[in-house]
């Protein structure tokens, strides 16, 4: 596996691999949220962060984190990838070279705030609300090893 920059031209195959993972972990998502979102990924999203694809040997991408102002926005794998390491592959990546110290996980979403307590990372807070003000509970958490300034 590699990682490289993302580029406008891979993010086609970012918002599929988007729509297939979040159809496999996000249960709590109706079709229209999705179809809500994903102009806003593909046109907004992509574009407001740090952006990074995963690639198996054949060049495929296979998964990508995309990472703001050390928080991580978006990391999504492939299902057929799951629980192969590409997640904690691409995790490592962004608290290495990204400075990723923090990251949002839905409430609802339990594997995903699994993965990221097994990586390192714990729970700091919570909000009712997610970032468009849906009732989509947030759990806020941070790389354990960081010292937060006061």
């Amino acid at each position: 596996m590699l990682i490289k920059s993302a580029e406008q031209k891979d993010y086609a195959s970012l918002i599929e691999i988007w729509e297939a993972c979040v159809s496999h972990t996000h249960d709590f998502l109706t079709q229209q949220h999705i179809d809500e979102l994903k102009p806003l990924i593909l046109e907004h999203y992509f574009d407001a962060v740090s952006l990074f694809c995963c690639k198996d040997n054949s060049g495929k991408i296979i998964g990508f984190i995309g990472v703001a102002g050390g928080n991580v926005e978006m990391l999504f794998v492939e299902p057929t990838f799951f629980a192969k390491g590409v997640g904690t592959f691409l995790i490592n990546y962004a608290i290495d070279n990204l400075a990723a110290t923090h990251v949002d996980v839905n409430e609802q979403n339990p594997k995903a705030h699994g993965f990221y307590l097994s990586r390192g990372f714990e729970q700091i807070g919570r909000s009712e609300l997610d970032g468009q003000g849906k009732p989509f509970p947030l759990l806020h958490m941070r790389l354990a090893k960081v010292v937060e300034a006061d």
